[in-house]
C-alpha cells in the first residue's frame, strides 16, 4: 500500500500559482530556491507537483508577513531538507527581534515622557558650564561635596553606539547630516561623542526607521520633540508602529500554525 496517497495526485505549476495570483515562473523559482520540495518529472520532463507542494507554498506565503522573505526562505529550506531545529532557531530569532522592538518602543515612550515631565536633558549645559571647545574657567574654591543624585550614563562613541543599534557607523553619520542626531565633538580628538540625549535621539530615529518612516518624515518629529518635549508629536507615529508590532505578532502565530500543519503532513508522508 502506498504510504502517501498525496503522491498519486498530480498538480501543474499553474495549479499552485493560480490560487495565490502568482506566475508559474514564480512557482518554479520557489522550487529552485528550496522553498518547495523538488518536483517530480514526467517522461517528457514536465514538472508535476502534489498537494504537499501546494501546502508548502501556502506555508511559505503565510510565513512572509511575520518573518520577511530571507527568514521565511531559510525556514522552508531547513524544513525541506529535514533540519527542523534550524527552522525553529530562525523562528526564535524572529520572536526575539519582535520582543526587542517592543522593548525599544517602550524605552522611547518612557524617554519622551521624561522630557514632557520636565526632566533636564543630560546633554544640556548647566549655567557657567563651558561648551566644547571653550577654555575651562579657573575652578572656584573647594566646597563641600553635594550628595550624588544617581549615576549618569557615560558618553559613548560612534562605533559602540552603532553596535548597540545594529547599524553601520555610516548610518549614524547620515542621520547626523540630516540633523536627526547631534553628537558633540571631543575638543582634543575630534571624535563624535554621544551623551544620553544623543543616544535617545539615535534610538528614536532607529525605531521610526524600523517602522518604515523616511528621514524627511522623522526630522520634523525630532525637531518638535526637542523644541517642546513630550510625547504628543509622536503619538500618532508610535501608535502606528505599535499596531504594526501587533500585526507582526499575529502574523508570526499564523505562520507557525501553517508550518506546524506542513510539518505534520511531511511526517505522515514518511
Amino acid at each position: 500500500m502506498e504510504k502517501n496517497p498525496q503522491n498519486r495526485v498530480r498538480l501543474r505549476p499553474v495549479d499552485l500559482a493560480r490560487p495565490h495570483g502568482l506566475s508559474t515562473q514564480a512557482v518554479r523559482n520557489y522550487e529552485e530556491a528550496g522553498i518547495l520540495p523538488a518536483a517530480a518529472r514526467t517522461e517528457s520532463g514536465y514538472r508535476t507537483y502534489s498537494p504537499l507542494h501546494a501546502q508548502a507554498l501556502d506555508t511559505f506565503l503565510a510565513l512572509l508577513p511575520g518573518h520577511g522573505h530571507p527568514t521565511a526562505t531559510g525556514i522552508m529550506r531547513a524544513v525541506n531538507r529535514g533540519a527542523a531545529d534550524e527552522a525553529f532557531r530562525l523562528i526564535d530569532e524572529s520572536h526575539a527581534q519582535l520582543l526587542e522592538d517592543r522593548r525599544t518602543l517602550s524605552a522611547v515612550e518612557n524617554a519622551l515622557r521624561d522630557l514632557g515631565s520636565g526632566v533636564p536633558e543630560p546633554g544640556d549645559s548647566a549655567p557657567g558650564t563651558p561648551h566644547p571647545g571653550e577654555p575651562e574657567p579657573r575652578p572656584p574654591a573647594p566646597a563641600a561635596p553635594a550628595p550624588p543624585e544617581g549615576p549618569t550614563p557615560a558618553p559613548t562613541f560612534i562605533g559602540p553606539l552603532a553596535g548597540r543599534l545594529s547599524v553601520r557607523p555610516a548610518t549614524l553619520r547620515k542621520w547626523e547630516a540630516a540633523g536627526l542626531v547631534r553628537p558633540r565633538r571631543d575638543p582634543l580628538t575630534g571624535y563624535r561623542v554621544y551623551g544620553e540625549a544623543e543616544v535617545r535621539d539615535a534610538r528614536l530615529v532607529h525605531q521610526l526607521r524600523r517602522g518604515g518612516y523616511l528621514l524627511e518624515q522623522i526630522a520634523p518629529l525630532v525637531d518638535r520633540v526637542r523644541a517642546a518635549g513630550g510625547l504628543e508629536p509622536l503619538e500618532a507615529a508610535l501608535g502606528d508602529w505599535r499596531s504594526r508590532l501587533a500585526g507582526r505578532g499575529r502574523a508570526l502565530l499564523t505562520g507557525s500554525a501553517k508550518l506546524d500543519a506542513y510539518l505534520g503532513e511531511r511526517e505522515r508522508g514518511r
